[in-house]
């Protein structure tokens, strides 16, 4: 039996972030959005018809076949309830969209179609006609269409298969057409509110700053750390062109906050360029335990009398720890020294995460540990 090793560490991919440049500035339209220009969820239920028997069962999805008769009683077709077609080429779906800012009746969006039954693939299929509602329930846009599935999969005669990416789910580009459009606050006479996609104070002055600097002193004021409104004509088609002019701004976002994020799924670790730590000593070593397994047979002699042959197992255990090496981090030093420290000793970017940890229970870390 081959030997089982076990590490106290795991290898992990260390992503470094850039140490501190020069600062760039970055248009409004970049870290902003205009209050009320959002994104809308839609959201239906539909039938896919077309499938080549990959469709629901339907004795275990009743609610395929509900919706079937529903759909067939608009055309005047009355299938009895005692009645149980076996129809493996319809399949329940699911069908989600997002409305963009702005869409106005008869423009075109994406949708994304997924099976909500057990249909093993929608390969093929046709997405019949479907109201798209949004979260107060009236309807926005309907959806129809071929879909494209990028999964597929094979099956042989002995229940061997093998599949690629997901076959229960598909897109129809332009698969939906907008019936109803979002009123938007921009066409109400007032000021002009950006957010900012990433909360920061500093950044919302400097926004502010940057507007007043180009429009003129007092047209605008930092709200709260993302919010920034804005002085604006009333009137919608002055408002646009003024808008043009705001979102092409030059703002210099604020430094960000230092943060070490650890991704404990995948040992992905980002550690920020404002990270630094305060004066510590670190010694980290790792350890190994070899678990090696051999099978002996044991035969009884050849006079004996109700002896056996009996298989026994013969364990050896070792333990190997690598030299222990303790190096210095003095008060204030940069990302790049830290990872030269690091680099120095030996030290796997697994380990890395265990230093940091004891770093920030020390309170020698002057950053944010975020494990998600």
């Amino acid at each position: 039996m081959k030997p089982s090793i076990f590490y106290t560490s795991c290898l992990v991919l260390l992503l470094m972030a850039a140490g501190t440049g020069p600062v760039h500035a970055e248009r409004i339209k970049d870290i902003a959005m205009v209050e009320g220009a959002r994104t809308n969820q839609l959201v239906g239920f539909g039938l896919v018809v077309g499938l080549e028997g990959t469709g629901d069962q339907v004795i275990q999805t009743p609610f395929t076949l509900q919706a079937a008769r529903s759909m067939l009683q608009q055309f005047g077709i009355n299938v009895p309830n005692d009645s149980n077609p076996q129809t493996k080429n319809l399949a329940s779906v699911m069908v989600t969209a997002k409305l963009p800012p702005f869409a106005k009746p008869g423009q075109t969006i994406d949708i994304t179609v997924s099976s909500m039954g057990n249909a093993k693939s929608l390969r093929g299929g046709e997405l019949l006609l479907t109201e798209l509602k949004a979260g107060n329930g009236k309807i926005y846009a309907v959806a129809q269409g071929a879909l494209v599935v990028s999964g597929f999969g094979a099956e042989g005669a002995d229940g061997s298969s093998v599949s690629v990416n997901t076959k229960s789910a598909g897109r129809i580009p332009n698969g939906a057409i907008v019936e109803r459009e979002v009123k938007s606050s921009l066409s109400e006479p007032g000021p002009i509110t950006f957010n900012l996609h990433t909360p920061d104070f500093t950044t919302a002055r400097n926004l502010a700053a940057a507007v007043n600097s180009t429009m003129g002193a007092g047209t605008a004021e930092a709200l709260d750390g993302v919010s920034v409104r804005v002085r604006a004509p009333d009137d919608a088609y002055s408002k646009v062109s003024y808008l043009a002019e705001l979102e092409n701004i030059q703002v210099v976002r604020g430094a960000a906050s230092a943060k070490v994020i650890v991704n404990a799924r995948s040992g992905t670790i980002v550690i920020g360029a404002e990270v630094t730590v305060k004066t510590a000593a670190v010694a980290h070593g790792s350890l190994t335990v070899t678990v090696d397994e051999s099978l002996n047979v044991s035969q009884p002699t050849a006079f004996s009398r109700g002896g056996e042959t009996v298989v026994t197992t013969e364990s050896t255990v070792n333990i190997d720890e690598e030299d222990v090496r303790m190096f210095l981090m003095n008060e204030g030093v940069s990302l790049q020294q830290i990872v030269t420290a690091i680099n120095r000793v030996g030290a796997a970017p697994g380990d890395l995460v265990s230093i940091l940890e004891a770093l920030q229970q020390a309170g020698a870390l002057s950053a944010e540990l975020i494990i998600i």
